[in-house]
């Protein structure tokens, strides 16, 4: 009889344990692959955010939650050891497995993803990730030092679901250097992964001699000609579903802003944006420069450094979303508009600002990337600094750099 169905995705990480101790437990665990960015209706009745996995079993039981599918399943054979002895040590395998699962796989994902062109990239973006991943990994290399696995001396499910969540750094990144540097968790590695109960549901284990990926952009692609994007609605973008492989992190408490130790501005930012969304753009540009005041305020050009890598345009202009997204615990200090211009293969982003006060980076650090740009000052008397910003804000005209004219492709505003 059908134990029930897993909805997944090819290779999934977050599943393999799961069909690992199904096997084990010789259940009937009937995959089904599931399009997570395209969900039919069906789909989101079980799982409304559209994640994977998701089980449903066959008396109708519903569960989403990688962990908690995998404790499910592990739990039908009531005289597992994959749960461990004691209180302590199912307490320490729910440990590990959230560990690896918030702490390893999502900046794994965050490094690999973007230079396979998965996600936008964003060198530093990726150097901040692949710094973060290793950190967590070291956390386990120390563990391991004295410990033949995760939880006591035999293996129990937080092996199987850690070893399936750190699979894709050895299957890009872990090299036999690397692996002579961390020779715990490679024997770890290489002793789960060979273990029948893993092994019969995972791809042969192969172990790299050199990295199969290094930190540079995706190759360009060769796109078909497009016609020339329509202008974007003047609303600030939601964010990107994140990538199934990537969970947020918790969110930790927020620290004050260093523009709260500023006196309180007469002048109201939001007064600007509410002229900027109900006025004429012309009439709003003309009010912006007759009423903020330059000695409270501060406009600034902003290029990003990496024009060269830049690929699709669509996936520029979401760079810039992620970009605008990450600006949010400055969003009462700041408006402005960054673009994409040019075509395919061939553009760049520039953008305009005005912030509170005149230290650009106390405005715009609290975006992990905001080093991916240059910020120059703009003077407002100056009319090609005035030019400059009004060019930015209408969308209307192209762009100079290096001597090379771009046309406006897309943008976004944030305000």
């Amino acid at each position: 009889m059908a134990f029930g169905k897993l909805y997944t995705g090819p290779g999934n990480p977050r599943s393999t344990a799961i069909l690992a101790v199904a096997k084990a437990n010789n259940l009937d665990l009937e995959t089904v692959d599931v399009d997570t960015t395209n969900p039919t209706p069906e789909y989101l009745k079980i799982n409304p955010l559209s994640k994977i996995p998701t089980f449903v079993g066959a008396d109708g039981y519903t569960l989403s939650e990688c962990i908690a599918i995998a404790i499910y399943v592990t739990s039908q054979n009531e005289k597992t050891t994959l749960l461990g002895k004691t209180k302590q040590d199912y307490a320490s395998i729910l440990k590990w497995m959230s560990f690896f699962n918030s702490e390893v796989l999502p900046k794994l994902g965050a490094w690999y993803r973007p230079i396979l062109g998965k996600d936008p990239y964003v060198k530093k973006s990726v150097e901040d990730n692949q710094k973060a991943a290793l950190k967590a990994i070291s956390v386990v290399e120390a563990h391991l030092l004295n410990n033949t696995y995760l939880v006591g001396e035999r293996i129990t499910l937080a092996d199987l679901f850690a070893v399936a969540l750190i699979s894709r750094g050895f299957e890009y990144f872990f090299d036999k250097k690397w692996r002579s540097e961390n020779p715990n968790v490679s024997r770890w590695f290489e002793t789960v992964y060979s273990q029948p109960i893993y092994s019969a549901v995972a791809a042969p284990l192969s172990l790299l001699d050199t990295p199969k990926l290094t930190n540079v952009a995706p190759k360009k692609v060769e796109a078909k000609k497009e016609a020339a994007p329509k202008k974007e609605a003047k609303k600030a973008a939601k964010p990107a579903a994140p990538a199934e492989e990537e969970d947020d992190a918790p969110a930790e408490p927020k620290a004050k802003h260093p523009l709260e130790l500023l006196p309180k501005a007469i002048f109201p930012l939001d007064e600007w944006k509410r002229q900027y969304s109900n006025k004429e753009t012309p009439e709003a540009l003309k009010w912006f420069w007759e009423n903020v005041p330059f000695n409270e305020y501060s406009i600034w050009k902003v290029d990003y450094k990496y024009n060269d890598e830049l690929t699709i345009t669509f996936m520029s202009n979401n760079l810039i979303g992620g970009f605008n997204t990450r600006l949010e615990g400055s969003r009462k200090y700041l408006f402005g508009c960054a673009s994409v211009y040019g075509v395919n293969n061939d553009s760049v982003i520039q953008g305009a600002f005005v912030i509170r006060g005149d230290d650009y980076k106390s405005v715009f650090d609290v975006a992990p990337d905001w080093e991916s740009y240059e910020f120059t000052k703009l003077d407002p008397t100056n009319p090609a600094d005035r030019e400059f910003v009004e060019a930015q804000w209408t969308w209307e005209k192209p762009v100079l750099v290096n001597g090379k004219e771009y046309a406006h492709a897309a943008g976004k505003v944030f305000k």
